[in-house]
């Protein structure tokens, strides 16, 4: 690869083996030559004028209206079709990883217990 780097830039064929190398940049969106330039005012993008949906304003206002008994079931309809998305542990796992946080706990409990202790004896001695 490197020997093919190294005759094209003995060649003077520099810029396009540099063009094809992936930089890892997006690159810029390219106009087509058949395209008229687009400056609408909005900094040279292109933008379209779409009018608003009067659905939108409808739901929106509607929203606030709702039957709380309504949310409150799609609340919970929501819920459920997430947790049918969860990945559930079997109980080989369900073991371990219980078993990993109880000795976690464990080892902490006892290190700042430790801590204390120490903290407590040099305050004694320190203070008498």
């Amino acid at each position: 690869m490197s020997d093919e780097r190294d005759m094209r830039a003995e060649d003077g064929d520099d810029d396009t083996a540099a063009a094809t190398r992936p930089s890892g940049k997006r690159s810029t969106r390219r106009v087509r030559p058949s395209d008229p330039p687009a400056d609408n005012g909005n900094g040279g993008v292109a933008m379209l004028d779409r009018p608003s949906s009067p659905r939108k304003a409808d739901k929106a206002a509607g929203k606030a209206t709702s039957n709380p008994f309504k949310r409150i079931l799609k609340f919970l309809r929501e819920v459920i079709a997430e947790l049918r998305k969860v990945i559930w542990p079997n109980r080989k796992q369900m073991v371990t990883y219980t078993a990993v946080v109880l000795v976690f706990v464990v080892f902490m409990v006892a290190f700042i217990s430790g801590i204390d202790v120490v903290y407590v004896k040099a305050v004694d001695w320190l203070f008498g």
